[in-house]
């Protein structure tokens, strides 16, 4: 780095805003885990990247050569800027878990095209003097199979949360997993042993460990399925930090190594919690033998009953405690805003509501968060369920509006329930209880929710939206 531009003070400019967008990354990481500051959060890590883009395009030298064929890389970014803004300004909420698995794939692609490129141009003073068995290939290796992985994973995510690709459950899955994984490991082993002149001799193993990666993305997603998604999205956002990572150490980028890190840790310490929140072991994910979709052993019991707008109406408007339990349902009907409306108006009647937020509540980690604090929520009503768990048996009602798996009483009663283990909110606690849905279809895990058929809880049929507003309705007319 000694050929860098440098300061009066002896600083290299290029690795002082390197360090400066590496504490922006970090302040922006820690803005994001409080709503009313995530934005400025977002804003501060945008910053950063922009600042250390600029920077390297600038400032960066090889051999005291700069940057070549900048047009071209302007043009780049000006197309996926383009790109990038129109797909975000027009994403639904309700595609917002597919928009994150296709961005992070795309991330986990540009990892897995940075090893391929650099592989063949591994230093051969270094491989003179260490053989191929050296940190530099194997963070190419390294980033080449988590990054191919990640991308081709996401895209198999993103096709099943759009509805394009269904489940393929194969009972030795999971031995394929683990043994194609192996293989992997052993063709890293492999290169990194071999004593060549020139790593362009090796270049076919390299493509050979990337068809084989892509075949273990595609096969690690395919099995997953039922209320699972969640714990997959944040564990291959996790895979495309980690890639990023090897990126940064390729290139002695302090910038890209902080951001690939940040994400890597991140994605998987909420990877930790998800599994928790799914009752998943870790080893499952990875080798991708869990999934939801098993029938419980138990069958419903007694009947449904339906209360009418008027009656749900009094109910509510006379209560002293409310919790509103929101999931997909509430999402894809896009009645967060009806939600909201009626909370202010219940609160404005001197109830109390609070909204009692499942880990796993939609299609992705924090799904729910988002979108409540589109409309405007305050943070302070988003309960966690283990918080508020302890106080539902003094709610006078509880909503549950689109949620399914995440108030089933089968995954405490059910061992033979694929979900039997995974923490819930204790819906059944609450002293009456309405359930908002379109009808009686299956939640994502696909089994029956014997919640329907509880002495306390009382059937509202219809969209969300419109129910929503129609009670709102209801309750002004009191």
């Amino acid at each position: 780095m000694s050929d860098l531009p440098h300061f009066s003070f002896g600083i290299p400019i290029l690795e002082l805003v390197y360090v400066v967008a590496s504490v922006l990354f970090v302040f922006g990481l820690k803005m994001l885990s409080h709503p009313l500051t995530a934005r400025r959060g977002n804003f501060l890590a945008a910053i950063g990247m922009v600042s250390a883009i600029v920077a390297t395009l600038l400032f960066h030298r090889k051999d005291g050569e700069p940057i070549r064929n900048i047009a071209l890389i302007l043009v780049a970014i000006v197309i996926g800027t383009a790109i990038g803004w129109t797909i975000a300004k027009r994403v639904k909420m309700t595609a917002m878990p597919q928009l994150v698995s296709f961005f992070n794939g795309m991330g986990g692609a540009a990892a897995a095209l940075i090893s391929i490129l650099e592989f063949p141009h591994v230093s051969p003073d270094l491989i003179a003097r260490t053989g191929m068995a050296n940190g530099h290939v194997l963070a190419i290796l390294l980033g080449l199979m988590i990054g191919t992985i990640s991308w081709a994973g996401s895209m198999i995510a993103f096709g099943k949360l759009d509805g394009r690709i269904g489940d393929l459950r194969v009972k030795a899955m999971k031995y394929v997993n683990l043994a194609i994984l192996l293989v992997l490991i052993g063709f890293i082993v492999f290169i990194m042993t071999r004593h060549v002149n020139a790593s362009s001799e090796l270049s076919t193993y390299v493509y050979m460990m990337f068809a084989l990666s892509v075949v273990y993305g595609v096969l690690f997603v395919m099995p997953i399925g039922g209320a699972d998604m969640p714990v997959v999205i944040s564990l291959l956002n996790s895979f495309t930090g980690v890639a990023a990572a090897m990126g940064g150490f390729l290139y002695n980028n302090q910038a890209m190594l902080t951001g690939g890190i940040l994400v890597g840790s991140a994605g998987t310490i909420l990877t930790v919690l998800m599994c928790k929140a799914m009752n998943r072991s870790l080893l499952n994910v990875i080798v991708g033998v869990f999934g939801g979709g098993g029938e419980s052993v138990a069958t419903a019991a007694g009947s449904i009953r339906e209360i009418t707008m008027s009656d749900a109406a009094v109910l509510l408007a006379y209560s002293k405690k409310v919790v509103i339990v929101p999931g997909y349902g509430l999402a894809v009907a896009q009645a967060q805003h009806a939600c909201h409306e009626l909370d202010k108006l219940l609160d404005e009647k001197g109830v109390e509501v609070k909204y009692a937020i499942h880990p796993v509540a939609g299609r992705m980690p924090g799904h729910m968060n988002v979108l409540l604090a589109e409309a405007d929520v305050p943070y302070e009503q988003l309960i966690e369920s283990d918080e508020i768990n302890p106080d539902l048996p003094n709610t006078d009602v509880l909503v549950v509006i689109g949620a399914n798996d995440v108030v089933n009483p089968a995954a405490e009663d059910d061992p033979s329930s694929p979900i039997y283990g995974m923490p819930i909110v204790k819906a059944r606690d609450a002293r009456n209880i309405i359930v908002m849905k379109r009808g009686m279809g299956k939640g994502y895990a696909a089994i029956e929710n014997l919640l329907f058929y509880n002495d306390k809880t009382r059937m509202l049929f219809g969209d969300a939206k419109a129910t929503l507003q129609n009670l709102v309705n209801e309750i002004k007319n009191l």
